[in-house]
């Protein structure tokens, strides 16, 4: 009977585990969507690692390292605060690998005044540190 209760508690404090590290990963994308929508780049890049390791690719290409990829943001969205338009996200997958790894699919969209643009991203997000980051971006 004891190697069941433990079984048994080992099992909800994984399941706990898991459901609080994808309400983190919930959190980090809220988060940088709201800096988005602020016109706080700078701040909407804090979900990705700060390493030249980190990978966005995007319909042109990968683009590698953090400092790249802020520089790419800034030269196609950083214009105005209206250049970078309304941003939401459709998260429809977010699935942990193992302790800290996940991957999360979804749709972004982007609403401008007379247009909007819309597409389809993958992400790998690492716990660095004890925080999760994005370490691989494929946005289309």
């Amino acid at each position: 009977m004891k190697k069941l209760i433990t079984c048994c508690i080992l099992l909800l404090s994984v399941i706990f585990v898991k459901a609080q590290d994808r309400q983190a990963i919930l959190k980090v994308m809220e988060t940088s969507r709201l800096a988005w929508n602020k016109g706080a780049l700078e701040s909407f890049m804090q979900c990705y690692w700060k390493s030249d390791s980190v990978m966005f690719v995007s319909p042109t290409g990968p683009t590698f390292g953090y400092a790249n990829t802020l520089k790419n943001y800034k030269q196609t969205f950083a214009k105005t605060k209206t250049s970078m338009g309304k941003l939401t996200y459709a998260i429809k997958k977010v699935e942990l690998i193992n302790k800290d790894n996940a991957f999360v699919y979804g749709g972004w969209n982007l609403k401008y005044t007379k247009r909007s643009s819309s597409g389809y991203y993958t992400l790998w997000f690492k716990k660095i540190n004890g925080e999760w980051k994005i370490v691989v971006d494929h946005s289309s």
